[in-house]
């Protein structure tokens, strides 16, 4: 291996906001390590130093996820922005125009459908790097979208959550949003349909309070932080010390609230394995 040019690398390619070139070095946010971004990529964005996993992008969510990284993404429809003329230190609108623009999508969801083990399945995910992964109405429309087609199909519904909570600058019809997917839901229910919730860091407020605790499977990644409110909130609410580990993925599966915890690199073997048990009864 040439050193000056794999580990030096003095010049920067150009790359997208969703790609870290190969030359870069990436810090833990976790333990503060110093990560090589190539490095970094084949072992599914989780530090090779404290094995932290980093927040995925949907693209490389759904590529882990799918059949040889193969899917196609639903149409979703467009929803009016800003309905309430919001605008806090800029405005609702050219928030949203702005996170498009660093991003490249619409809102924080998108919603794909593919081969997971060979089993068709709709996987609907959140992009935090999209305003925290707020759920808005956009977000609200997308998991229903994923529904209709999975219910009208017969087929697995799998939904990736990761999001600070319910979207402020939409008021009320955000928190709308919170009834609508927890209805959806149990539609999938009624129907038979297996709804498989795998939670990653962070998946917190309205979303925690409403579909993503509601999976006949509640799957976690390793590590992940999982709570409606903040600590320190709760902390000041209850006057006491937190115990250690609270509001993350193995303090949850300890105290029942998920079913499994898991490590990224092993997360589609499981799922298979799950939507197989789950879907047994589909092929009757």
């Amino acid at each position: 291996m040439n050193w000056l040019t794999e580990i030096v690398r003095p010049k920067i390619k150009k790359t997208t906001p969703k790609e870290i070139a190969d030359n870069m070095w990436v810090k833990c946010p976790n333990c503060g390590q110093m990560l090589f971004s190539k490095e970094l990529k084949q072992t599914h964005y989780v530090c090779t130093s404290c094995g932290h996993h980093l927040r995925l992008y949907i693209e490389k969510r759904f590529k882990l996820l799918f059949d040889d990284e193969k899917y196609d993404l639903l149409e979703l429809p467009i929803i009016q922005d800003d309905p309430l003329k919001f605008k806090d230190v800029q405005k609702y609108a050219d928030r949203l125009k702005s996170n498009r623009k660093k991003t490249g999508i619409q809102d924080a969801i998108q919603v794909a459908k593919g081969k997971i083990g060979g089993i068709n399945s709709i996987v609907a995910a959140l992009d935090f790097s999209f305003m925290g992964g707020s759920m808005g109405m956009a977000v609200g429309e997308g998991i229903v979208t994923g529904v209709r087609k999975a219910l009208k199909e017969k087929i697995p519904f799998i939904t990736v959550a990761s999001s600070g909570g319910a979207r402020m600058q939409e008021g009320m019809f955000s928190l709308m949003q919170m009834a609508r997917t927890t209805a959806a839901v149990n539609e999938l229910k009624e129907a038979g349909i297996p709804f498989i919730s795998i939670l990653t860091d962070p998946t917190t407020g309205g979303v925690s309070a409403s579909f993503a605790m509601l999976g006949d499977v509640n799957i976690a990644e390793k590590g992940c932080l999982i709570g409606f409110a903040g600590q320190r909130v709760i902390e000041q609410t209850i006057h006491e010390k937190l115990p250690e580990g609270f509001q993350r993925a193995e303090y949850l599966l300890e105290h029942g609230m998920v079913d499994m915890v898991v490590e990224r690199k092993q997360m589609k073997d499981e799922l298979i394995k799950v939507l197989k048990v789950l879907t047994a009864h589909l092929k009757k």
